[in-house]
């Protein structure tokens, strides 16, 4: 079996008065943007290449194909295929999804409040015939009910058309709006709505308010960013009186508003922007309620009088590591969320008293809690908390948060059988290079032997302030079941512990990201959960770029590695600010081109520039065509150079996707195909095929 080899055409790259060598660059086109819409426009030599690499990887793991359909099968048999989601009861209808056995995608459907009478408005299934491809961006439903509309990426690009169709008719009634974000809102007259369209460099910075019956070349622009490395949005306020339009990049945000009443928008603006300051807004009886960190590293809660914007007052104050969360409003109530310890509770505050205390649901110390809001009506106590745990499905109650009674209301089934207590869940700090606490969520089978000689997946991210959560997965059962431990670290670069947590793990100190993940896997085999050489790590994405980095500092850690959508060319696309994310990472990873102590940390830790000759363990690298957000050519070039450096025998292995996005292909089934592929790659090199 032939290994795919990449064409080498040698470019002279140079910045800050460095210049070096790259043998795979040429695969980049120019017209990339168009690529991903047209692949047709892919380079003959690429195409070929990743056609070879599919080709290997196929072969590869042919041994794998019986348990890739057991693995398929079982994951898909934990799936209650025949599922209804709990309607939400909007003014006069009641609205809830729908999936079936037979489906790849969800039904939306709707009856009037007290009729018996049900509409399926939406088909995913129907919608979705023909294409290779099928996402949604928005699915939403006029204010009095009659129109839909629907935004559709068909190729993974995140190029959103816009349809609206009238629902008793099924008649599209507009002319469909292309490259857009995506986003409907309409307005509250239903006359017109707003949606925002993609520059050339797919980065959403105009809004546009659209009237029914009007030619699209009529549109009114209403908003217009100019920073180019901020995108923006536009939504509504809960109490219905207002449009807010948000502008932002990963660290700092700007909020305008304007009337429903107006006529013709006048967007004013709420508070200026100022680098690192955060804030959301929204609007409830009489007061703008502000999210924000100004003044508070963890983020408080604020308001003013809608009339009185400048004068805020303090609601929810700030507390020293701990993330003060979103929250949301009732006619009575304030429901919010906080992480404390890396762990997220639920608290619920009277309006009236402001007395404040937690709502307990589980006695479990590690859960994932969420709220949901049964009605448009907010004259309520009652509301719909849930939470999972990585070894609890989900469970929905209704609470009343003044009797504090809670109703079992809905319970993710698990058809094939699912018993709780034949698992493990710990929760255990182990300790950083500089000594930061960095917390690990460990599942395992109650029966896996703890004395090293289990092996281990290490699932990292640790980038853009996300916190991983610990929730549960059915898919995972699959691992856990043959004996392999499944760990999630919780590491800098999210904010777990706070915003401080986010910092020590972005720009000149990213590299606390990486060196926190190989302090828990050297913890972890410490501990006897595992042993050198018997670690999988597992990351996407940003996620890719740590176990990039990852495994070029200390691959004799692990066994292998999965590495999907990986952002491993990080210099190059960081010093390329034509493409649609750079430049509003500039705050996350620095801006390379225009900071030579930012290049050279980068450099430093770029996985594809910091390959080396030396063994490395199995490894494999999955990609798609059409992902915007990781372009196709990083991983592309990330293998072809590992397969010219690397000095072992350990599978190489690369996927790509070519009818596919940033998230993978489109629809039930095939994600589920994914996944088995993932894990049969896991089961081949852990020896338990």
């Amino acid at each position: 079996m032939n290994i795919p080899k990449l064409v080498k055409k040698p470019i002279t790259k140079s910045c800050h008065g460095i210049s070096w060598k790259d043998d795979y660059a040429w695969i980049h086109q120019d017209n990339i943007l168009e690529v991903l819409k047209d692949s047709s426009k892919l380079l003959p030599g690429v195409k070929k290449y990743l056609e070879d690499e599919n080709n290997f990887t196929e072969k590869s793991l042919s041994d794998t194909k019986s348990l890739q359909k057991k693995l398929f099968e079982e994951i898909k048999g934990r799936i209650k295929l025949d599922d209804e989601s709990l309607p939400f009861k909007d003014k006069k209808y009641e609205y809830w999804t729908k999936v079936t056995k037979e489906g790849d995608y969800s039904k939306k459907l709707r009856k009037k409040i007290d009729d018996k009478k049900i509409e399926i408005y939406w088909d995913g299934d129907l919608e979705a015939k023909g294409k290779k491809f099928f996402n949604t961006g928005d699915i939403s439903v006029s204010n009095n009910d009659e129109l839909l509309g629907y935004s559709v990426d068909d190729k993974g690009s995140e190029y959103f058309t816009i349809f609206i169709r009238e629902i008793s008719s099924k008649k599209i009634i507009e002319k469909p709006i292309p490259d857009t974000s995506g986003s409907i809102t309409w307005s509250y007259d239903d006359k017109y709505f707003f949606y925002t369209k993609l520059d050339k460099f797919h980065r959403a910075r105009k809004i546009y308010r659209h009237k029914l019956g009007s030619p699209i070349d009529q549109d009114e622009l209403i908003f217009e960013e100019k920073d180019d490395r901020f995108t923006c949005g536009i939504g509504t306020s809960s109490d219905e009186k207002f449009y807010f339009i948000s502008t932002s990049e990963h660290t700092t945000s700007e909020i305008y508003f304007f009337s429903k009443d107006e006529v013709k928008p006048k967007p004013k603006l709420f508070s200026k922007r100022e680098n690192g300051i955060e804030y959301s807004l929204d609007s409830w009886n009489g007061y703008f309620w502000i999210h924000t960190n100004k003044e508070a590293k963890d983020f408080k809660i604020c308001r003013c009088k809608n009339e009185s914007i400048d004068k805020w007052e303090e609601y929810v104050p700030a507390k020293d590591e701990v993330l003060i969360g979103s929250f949301s409003l009732l006619n009575n109530w304030m429901i919010r969320s906080e992480i404390v310890d890396a762990l997220p509770r639920l608290l619920v505050r009277n309006l009236k008293t402001n007395l404040e205390e937690e709502i307990i649901i589980s006695e479990e110390k590690v859960i994932s809690p969420g709220i949901n809001l049964m009605q448009k009506d907010r004259n309520t106590d009652i509301l719909r908390i849930g939470y999972d745990s990585p070894k609890t499905p989900s469970r929905v109650y209704e609470y009343n948060v003044v009797t504090k009674e809670k109703k079992l209301v809905k319970e993710l089934q698990i058809p094939s059988g699912y018993n709780r207590d034949d698992y493990v869940v710990s929760r255990i700090n182990c300790d950083g290079h500089d000594g930061r606490k960095i917390p690990l969520t460990i599942t395992h089978h109650k029966k896996t032997k703890l004395d090293g000689s289990a092996h281990l997946l290490l699932y990292g991210y640790g980038s853009y302030g996300y916190s991983v959560s610990s929730n549960f997965s059915s898919n995972r059962l699959s691992l856990i079941d043959r004996d392999i431990i499944w760990a999630t670290a919780h590491i800098r670069g999210g904010m777990e512990r706070g915003m401080k947590y986010w910092e020590e793990g972005k720009m000149l100190n990213k590299k606390n990201t990486f060196k926190d993940y190989i302090s828990c896997a050297n913890f972890l085999i410490s501990k006897k959960f595992t042993d050198k050489g018997k670690i999988i790590g597992y990351g996407g994405s940003a996620g890719g770029l740590l176990m990039g980095s990852v495994v070029n500092e200390a691959p004799d850690l692990f066994l292998g590695m999965i590495m999907s959508v990986p952002f491993v060319d990080t210099l190059t696309t960081n010093l390329d600010h034509s493409l649609p994310l750079t430049v509003g990472e500039f705050n996350e990873f620095g801006n390379a081109k225009d900071n030579k102590e930012h290049f050279n940390y980068i450099r430093s830790y770029s996985p594809y520039e910091n390959i080396k000759k030396m063994d490395y363990p199995n490894i494999l690298v999955t990609t798609s065509l059409s992902d915007n957000r990781v372009l196709f050519d990083e991983p592309t070039k990330y293998v072809a150079k590992l397969r010219e450096f690397k000095t072992d025998k350990n599978l190489l292995l690369f996927k790509c996707e070519m009818n596919a996005g940033h998230g993978g292909r489109s629809g039930r089934d095939a994600s589920i195909e994914e996944i088995a592929f993932d894990y049969s790659f896991a089961l081949k090199i852990s020896n338990k095929l």
